[in-house]
């Protein structure tokens, strides 16, 4: 039950590129990030209050500026230039730069499973994304990758909170903090280029309000209060399983409000990247069954 709750936060969050595409429309990243972010912050404040301590500032700050304030506004970056579909299967290459980075900084070198996968997916990305097989804007494939390197740093960081900040605090006050820059940064931004935000003030409209009632309400709010609720609940390999619904969100989304469409190989590709993303929490899964299973006899 617990991992088709997980699949919900992984739809929304796999919605955002064909959503923002579709209902907004040549907002600028910074100014979408910012309202994604800093919104969604204080309405998880305001459902539960918390105050960072004295000595938790700097690194929940940091947390921000990586996790939530760069991230975000890569995302929006990826949804302006990048078909959703693309987008959404390309960020299921996280476990492939997770384990690198884990190698080269953490010292801790990969099972053999990750290893074959990693390499699997590899080589399935580069078919994929290769001029020969799709034209892709080279701006979106950096802010893909750089998303990508954000979600490995800014988890780590994470992780090593767990056990000295509660985990409401650094989930609420992440979104603020980074809202909070993100805002600064629209800010200076709308005084360099303001016949971009005139634009997007004067030809507002029920389609923008829509996407943003999805982005803020959905898409962030009740999303990351769900994935951080489900985390103490259940492991993050069970979790990952639930991640599934992300880049087929993308695929599902893109075909209906984009009308984007494929051929039956890149499909096949895709369907290839998203399985072999999962296969070692899959094979995971089965070991600690069966050590569960030894364990109970």
């Amino acid at each position: 039950m617990n991992i088709l709750l997980a699949m919900i936060p992984a739809f929304f969050w796999g919605t955002t590129y064909a959503v923002t595409k579709f209902t907004l429309p040549d907002w600028p990243p910074i100014l979408l990030g910012a309202l994604r972010a800093l919104p969604a912050g204080l309405i998880l404040l305001l459902v539960k209050p918390t105050l960072p301590k004295k000595g938790e500032w700097q690194v929940l700050l940091t947390l921000g500026l990586i996790n939530i304030a760069t991230f975000f506004g890569l995302i929006f970056v990826m949804a302006q230039t990048l078909p959703s579909a693309i987008s959404g299967v390309g960020m299921v290459s996280v476990p492939v730069f997770a384990m690198l980075y884990q190698w080269l900084i953490k010292k801790h070198p990969p099972s053999w499973t990750q290893a074959l996968s990693g390499l699997a997916l590899v080589l399935l990305a580069f078919v994929l994304f290769s001029p020969g097989s799709i034209s892709l804007n080279p701006v979106g494939l950096a802010a893909m990758l750089a998303a990508i390197m954000c979600i490995v740093v800014g988890s780590s960081i994470t992780k090593t909170l767990g056990s000295r900040i509660h985990w409401w605090t650094i989930l609420t006050w992440q979104l603020i903090l980074g809202g909070v820059i993100l805002s600064l940064a629209s800010a200076v931004h709308a005084s360099l280029v303001p016949e971009t935000y005139h634009s997007v003030i004067t030809g507002f409209d029920a389609r923008n309000l829509f996407g943003l009632i999805w982005v803020v309400g959905l898409n962030t709010a009740l999303s990351y209060g769900m994935y951080v609720w489900l985390l103490q609940r259940m492991t993050v390999v069970d979790f990952t399983f639930g991640g599934i619904a992300n880049p087929v969100a993308g695929i599902v989304c893109g075909m209906v409000l984009l009308g984007e469409s494929f051929t039956q190989t890149q499909y096949t590709l895709m369907t290839g990247m998203i399985i072999t993303s999962l296969l070692p929490q899959m094979i995971m899964a089965v070991k600690q069954h069966r050590i569960t299973r030894l364990a109970n006899r």
